[in-house]
């Protein structure tokens, strides 16, 4: 046996072998008070002034019964056996009334079939260091039979002696103790009734003043819901105007973004009442910058500084003024001032719009620049000593040069009403068919000689160029041929 606990022993750790070799020391005082608390320390019970349990020692759970139903009661006056509900009840209202141990001296309980003989005392139990405050805790003491005989306060056989006189005695001490527990309990009884009586009148009086505070509020009730009709009628109207006006609001605010356009709104002052995202281009405008004069913000217009002076202008005579000017980033706007009239007519500030018209400026530099290259392009065809006729896929003549005219006879008004058939022999119609159709393939095609006839139903020879027309999208819309001609002794017929 030795060597296996030395083998245990070696097999742990270092901690956990002094754990079991060190035993737990328990002072000698504290081991000698438990020990006699074990053998002496009679059942008990702490309570509170109401019978409330509060703690239980020692075995003071067997004197306890519960009761049937939910488990929600935990007073000791209704979980005791009735054999010893009396006496407790008794003895635990005279230590809450006297403050002081009370004994109510020998008591035979009967508790799960066994009879016990008891000795009651209370004692009341002082919560904090003051003994002269009232208690709020009271200790029960249950001691048995046996622990009483040792102690020499009482024998068994006068427990058990059925002497007549004994018996009156105890009856006799029952009977003033509980004549003593009901003159108290008449005495609290007639407090609280004259208590509740005074509570009843007070409570009256109460309910007079309610009644009376009752009619005011009715009438005031009433006088409220006339109001709150009232109310409810504007409330539905403002309710309305209000929707309508934030439908305006958005509509006028996506508009206003929509179109692209900036425009700054400015009062009297010249501050600044609401602007248009797109007038932070121009201006440097900021959402704080609302009240603001606006000749304080930074503008990127060039060469231009007298916003201030012509606001002012057009609030003086409310003539609109139009201005034109450019940004920094080359872009160009037209500015217009004008007032701000409200529905009935009033000015109350001005209006300042900006609309980009860059496009539309490169777009006349560039029409002047094509019209001036379509100028010298009509000087080059007009003197050209080649016809040259434009047409359509169809052959309807779109465009004719006075040099067709000396070839062909037709004027330009007269070969612009026709189709290019009039003037191809029936025996090269198909010819000049395929040759449109090729161009419109947009393939390469070399110069050709071919037979035309004039206005007089002369034939000619001529030698053609033809190019095709496309437009913007690169599609073909046109044919132009430049038509000159040669002699009949040269002409060299070539097919497509």
């Amino acid at each position: 046996m030795a060597s296996h606990l030395a083998g245990a022993t070696q097999s742990l750790p270092l901690q956990s072998v002094e754990k079991i070799v060190t035993p737990i020391k328990i002072p000698l005082k504290e081991l000698t008070e438990q020990t006699l608390l074990k053998q002496i320390a009679p059942s008990a019970i702490l309570v509170n002034d109401k019978g409330d349990i509060l703690y239980l020692y020692a075995n003071a759970g067997k004197y306890l019964e519960l009761p049937s139903g939910e488990m929600c009661i935990n007073n000791i006056l209704k979980m005791t056996a009735n054999s010893l509900q009396r006496a407790l009840t008794i003895s635990l209202h005279k230590a809450t009334e006297t403050n002081e141990t009370v004994r109510s001296g020998v008591i035979k309980v009967k508790t799960k079939g066994k009879c016990s003989t008891l000795n009651l005392v209370i004692t009341p139990v002082h919560a904090s260091a003051d003994s002269l405050s009232k208690p709020t805790m009271y200790l029960i003491i249950l001691e048995e039979l046996p622990l009483l005989k040792e102690k020499g306060l009482v024998s068994l056989d006068a427990l058990e002696s059925p002497d007549a006189n004994t018996q009156i005695l105890r009856l006799t001490r029952e009977l003033e103790a509980q004549e003593e527990y009901l003159k108290t309990s008449n005495e609290k009884l007639n407090i609280s009734n004259e208590e509740l009586r005074s509570s009843n009148e007070e409570i009256q009086s109460m309910n007079e003043e309610l009644q009376s505070s009752n009619e005011e509020l009715e009438t005031s009730k009433e006088e409220l819901q006339s109001v709150n009709e009232e109310l409810s009628t504007v409330n539905a109207e403002l309710q309305m105007k209000v929707v309508d006006l934030s439908r305006s609001n958005n509509d006028m605010n996506n508009l206003l973004a929509g179109t692209g356009i900036g425009t700054i709104f400015v009062d009297h002052n010249l501050c600044i009442l609401r602007f248009t995202p797109a007038a932070s281009r121009i201006i440097n405008l900021i959402s704080s910058d609302i009240g603001r004069p606006v000749n304080h913000i930074v503008s990127n217009m060039m060469g231009y500084d007298m916003l201030r002076e012509d606001l002012k202008e057009v609030l003086g005579n409310l003539i609109p003024k139009e201005i034109e000017v450019k940004t920094i980033d080359g872009k160009y706007y037209i500015m217009r001032i004008q007032p701000y009239r409200t529905l009935d007519n009033v000015i109350e500030g001005a209006v300042i719009t900006f609309l980009e018209i860059t496009k539309i400026l490169q777009m006349r530099e560039e029409l002047r620049l094509l019209n001036r290259e379509l100028s010298h392009m009509a000087v080059l065809v007009r003197d050209s000593n080649d016809a040259i006729i434009m047409q359509d896929f169809d052959g309807k003549i779109l465009a004719w040069n006075p040099a067709a005219t000396a070839i062909y006879g037709w004027s330009g008004e007269e070969a612009r009403g026709m189709n290019i058939e009039q003037m191809i022999l029936d025996a090269d119609k198909k010819e000049a068919r395929q040759v449109v159709e090729y161009l419109s393939k947009s393939k390469v095609l070399k110069s050709y000689t071919a037979s035309r006839v004039t206005k007089s139903g002369e034939k000619v020879e001529v030698s053609i160029t033809a190019s095709l027309l496309v437009n913007e999208e690169k599609k073909p819309y046109a044919v132009v041929t430049t038509q000159r001609k040669i002699n009949p002794r040269m002409t060299e017929k070539n097919g497509v």
